[in-house]
């Protein structure tokens, strides 16, 4: 079992920033990949950003540029840095990762881009 907690969102103006975090209950190092998705009202939820533990992403191509996923081993925590921040990027972010055959989420974090 894994338990996910995201925090790090909130309202930003166009062109702003806003880091992401999800912390892991656990050792992060076995879950892979871990990363990000999102989902905007009337929406399905959305790729953004994972990474493996070996360290290869994947990104959506909306936010190639603009995201970076990292990931700290020894802080048991995943990142999402985002610039450049657009209103389309509006949604609530959520923190997946995946344990063997079965995949975890975080509860989600808003992040409203508007000025």
């Amino acid at each position: 079992q894994v338990q996910l907690v995201e925090s790090g969102g909130g309202l930003v103006q166009p062109g702003g920033s806003l880091r992401l975090s999800c912390a892991a209950s656990r050792s992060i190092f076995s879950i892979s990949p871990m990363g990000w998705y999102r989902q905007a009202p009337g929406k399905k939820r959305e790729l953004v950003a994972t990474m493996t533990r070996g360290g290869i992403v994947n990104y959506a191509e909306s936010v190639k540029g603009r995201f970076t996923v990292s990931r700290d081993n020894a802080k048991n925590t995943v990142y999402l840095q985002m610039n450049s921040l657009k209103p389309d990027d509006t949604a609530i972010y959520y923190c997946n990762g995946r344990l063997g055959a079965s995949d975890y989420w975080g509860q989600g974090t808003q992040v409203t881009v508007s000025s």
